[in-house]
C-alpha cells in the first residue's frame, strides 16, 4: 500500500507537465507483482511503462496494486487513488474474490461500483476490465459463473474487455513460481503484452 501513496505523492509533487496523462493499475498480487525479485521494474505496470517512454509518449502508469487486495478492497481504496487525475484505469482485480468463493454477483457489483465512482469523478476515464478464470476445482457452475463476471461489467458500464489476464501464463509451471499462481518475471513479460495490446489503442 505504501507504495502506490508514495507514487501519489511523487506525482502530487513533482510538477509533472499538465500534457502528462496517468494509467493507473488496479489490481492486487498479480499487479503488485508478488513474489519477484524486483516488482517495481518487473511487474507488468512497469513493463507497461518502459514501452511507452520507449516510444516517447506523455503518460505515467502508476502501479496500485496490493496483494491479497479484493474488489471490496478495490472500492474501499480507489477514493485515494482519485487524488490523481486518472485517464486510463486498467482494473485487474476479483481473483482473490474467486478463490476465497465470494459471489459472483457480489464482485460485479464491486467492481460495477469502482468504476462508477470513478467515472463521477473523471468522466472521459477510459476503462480496461481484466478477465480472470478460476480452476476446475471451484465446480462448473461456480466457475461459469464467475468467468461471466468480467464481460458483464465490460458490456454493463461501455469498458474495454481484457478476456483473462493470465493468457498463456497461467497452469504453466515454466511461467509460475512454485505455488502455481504468481507469475515469474517471465510470465510478467507475458502479461504486459497481453495488457499493452489492448492498452495501447486507447493511448
Amino acid at each position: 500500500m505504501m507504495r502506490w501513496l508514495l507514487c501519489l505523492g511523487l506525482l502530487a509533487v513533482s510538477g509533472i507537465a499538465a500534457e502528462t496523462k496517468t494509467i493507473v493499475c488496479l489490481g492486487d498480487s498479480l499487479t503488485a507483482g508478488y513474489g519477484l525479485g524486483n516488482p517495481g521494474a518487473e511487474a507488468y505496470p512497469a513493463l507497461l511503462q518502459g514501452k511507452i517512454d520507449a516510444a516517447d509518449r506523455p503518460w505515467r502508469v502508476i502501479n496500485a496494486g496490493i496483494s491479497g487486495d479484493t474488489t471490496a478492497g478495490g472500492l474501499r481504496r480507489v477514493g485515494w487513488l482519485m487524488r490523481t487525475h486518472i485517464d486510463v484505469l486498467v482494473l485487474a482485480l476479483g481473483g482473490n474474490d474467486g478463490l476465497r468463493g465470494i459471489d459472483p454477483e457480489v464482485t460485479q457489483a464491486n467492481l460495477e461500483g469502482i468504476i462508477d465512482r470513478v467515472r463521477d469523478r473523471y468522466p472521459q476515464v477510459r476503462v480496461i476490465v481484466a478477465g480472470m478464470q478460476m480452476p476446475d476445482n471451484v465446480g462448473p457452475e461456480y466457475q461459469e459463473r464467475y468467468r461471466q463476471i468480467f464481460p458483464a461489467v465490460a458490456a454493463a458500464k461501455d469498458a474495454t474487455l481484457l478476456p483473462f489476464l493470465l493468457e498463456g501464463v497461467g497452469g504453466n509451471p515454466a511461467l509460475n513460481q512454485p505455488d502455481m499462481i504468481h507469475p515469474t518475471a517471465a510470465g510478467q513479460r507475458i502479461l504486459a503484452e497481453t495488457v499493452w495490446a489492448v492498452l495501447e489503442p486507447l493511448l
